[in-house]
């Protein structure tokens, strides 16, 4: 009896580890310890949604991008105009998001993933300014600078109402996040997960070993644009309200300085990065309102200079033992 010896690294790979479950066991304490801030907790399982959208393509395939706000405000806009227009189950506004934003995601791939890396940002800026114009203009249907209003969203699963304490509203998004996270997970330890990383580090052998660089490149941007369009799907659906600023470039960076903050590349650096930005956030805009920005900043400065390859980088060199330090 022989064994594949090239695919258990991979299986190792996949296998759940105590530190993950431990992990995933935080929000629902954060559930019992923080009831009076669930808002905010829903707030930031939608952003590492959305961050972890962003890791997708950039910190496994290497495609930069300044305009990703444009999947995610899409999907917003396609979950709000849906619930405006009296279909408000969230399930159906998740997939019809889901929809638009792929769609979007492989189409404007077509146009992205032709040049090198200052096109790419450049092309993916574009495509998200003209997004948000569009938006702009089209006040009968967005609701312009005013924004999208009259969103009802139906009870979850016909059972589960969206109550003013975002009870509902914080489950829905967890959970929509672990699963995604947990596709995520499976498709970055699959064969087409190390052909991204193989892409990213040396995409001109790639095509030597037989691998299709532009199919891979194209598919992993559309799934990138799925996941940004349900984190906004999910904006939309939990606070029944759409702004403009879901397609402003502001969001986009911000979303690249939660990546970096928290360390490209390893799935986890999304989430903690966005754990660690917004809790920071939100402590120091109450403590300091006016100069709160400076300490943000200044925490940032410190994680760049002492935690290479960001907070996750940080926690994998405190966590090796000496002995497998080389």
């Amino acid at each position: 009896m022989t064994r594949t010896p090239d695919l258990c690294p991979l299986r190792r790979a996949d296998r759940w580890r105590p530190a993950e479950l431990a992990f995933w066991l935080i929000p629902v304490l954060a559930y019992f310890v923080f009831p009076d801030n669930l808002v905010l907790l829903t707030q930031i399982a939608i952003t590492a949604l959305f961050c972890l959208s962003l890791d997708l393509i950039l910190g496994y395939a290497g495609i930069l991008s300044l305009g990703h706000a444009a999947f995610f405000g899409l999907g917003a806009y396609a979950a709000g105009l849906l619930a405006a227009n009296g279909f408000g189950d969230p399930l159906a506004g998740l997939a019809v998001a889901a929809l638009a934003s792929a769609a979007a995601g492989f189409v404007s791939g077509f146009l992205v993933l032709r040049g090198a890396d200052l096109t790419r940002l450049m092309a993916t800026l574009g495509i998200a300014m003209m997004l948000f114009e569009a938006a702009n203009k089209l006040t009968s249907v967005t609701g312009g600078v005013d924004g999208l209003q009259g969103i009802e969203m139906k009870p979850l699963f016909g059972r589960f109402s969206f109550d003013m304490y975002g009870k509902t509203a914080y489950w829905y998004a967890l959970l929509v996040l672990f699963l995604l996270f947990w596709a995520a997970r499976k498709l970055v330890h699959s064969p087409f997960g190390l052909s991204l990383k193989g892409i990213r580090q040396n995409v001109g052998r790639m095509p030597a070993i037989g691998a299709p660089v532009d199919a891979r490149l194209s598919a992993i941007y559309t799934v990138g644009a799925l996941y940004a369009g349900i984190a906004g799907a999910l904006l939309a659906q939990t606070t029944q309200f759409v702004a403009l600023d879901v397609l402003s470039f502001n969001r986009s960076a911000e979303l690249l300085l939660i990546l970096v903050l928290g360390g490209a590349g390893s799935l986890y650096g999304a989430l903690i990065g966005t754990i660690v930005f917004m809790s920071a956030h939100h402590v120091l805009s109450d403590i300091n309102p006016e100069y709160w920005q400076f300490w943000l900043g200044a925490l940032l400065v410190a994680v760049v200079l002492f935690a290479r390859d960001g907070v996750m980088g940080g926690l994998r060199r405190l966590s090796a033992r000496p002995w497998r330090r080389q």
